[in-house]
């Protein structure tokens, strides 16, 4: 798939949906997915893979994106649904979700990774498309945004946990804390970490 020269997508494609989802790696908190539909006449510049972004770039090309392409949307899986048909389908199904958000039908769909979505329209999945994508790039800043966003006002309804640094990510200080304050509702029991600390928990 990525021997194809995309980079004409990035200016002469009109209705190009990318979609990229952010949240598989966590212990606690929804997977989130977007799909963006970049307007060629109004671009954005330095559109990258989220990861790449510090903190603040990311939030303001949020900001830009959402205020400058021709349409976007949200689309999620929750922790009930990622325990329950696992990280991989779940994340499929807020791609999925986030393609059938929009209000503006692509004619294309191109998503980040390996595996494509269920969606109404043609679609194909590349690899690292994240950094070849500007689309896809415009998604994954949305939608990394929008779930840390969220976890860092869980941060406060779930105090102790450190969620407002490490967005619900295994770090050594979440796991420990899933030993002292033990397991929440946010957090996917169908990972080791949160199962070991259950079985310890009893």
């Amino acid at each position: 798939m990525n021997s194809k020269d995309w980079s004409h997508f990035n200016t002469n494609q009109q209705m190009i949906a990318g979609v990229d989802e952010v949240g598989r790696g966590p212990l606690a908190g929804p997977v989130v997915a977007a799909a963006v539909i970049l307007d060629p006449d109004n671009p954005i510049e330095g559109l990258m893979d989220s990861k790449k972004l510090t903190e603040k770039k990311r939030e303001v090309l949020a900001e830009q994106i959402k205020n400058q392409s021709l349409a976007w949307s949200l689309g999620r899986a929750e922790v009930e649904e990622i325990d329950d048909i696992n990280i991989l389908q779940a994340s499929l199904l807020a791609m999925s979700r986030a393609v059938a958000g929009l209000n503006r039908e692509p004619e294309l769909v191109l998503v980040d990774g390996n595996k494509c979505p269920d969606v109404a329209f043609p679609v194909e999945a590349i690899v690292k498309g994240d950094s070849l994508i500007e689309a896809i790039s415009a998604a994954s800043i949305i939608a990394k945004v929008a779930r840390d966003t969220e976890m860092i006002a869980m941060d406060s309804q779930y105090p102790g946990y450190g969620l407002a640094q490490h967005k619900g990510y295994p770090t050594v200080k979440h796991r420990q804390a899933l030993l002292d304050l033990g397991v929440t509702e946010i957090h996917r029991r169908s990972y080791k970490p949160v199962k070991d600390a259950l079985e310890v928990l009893g």
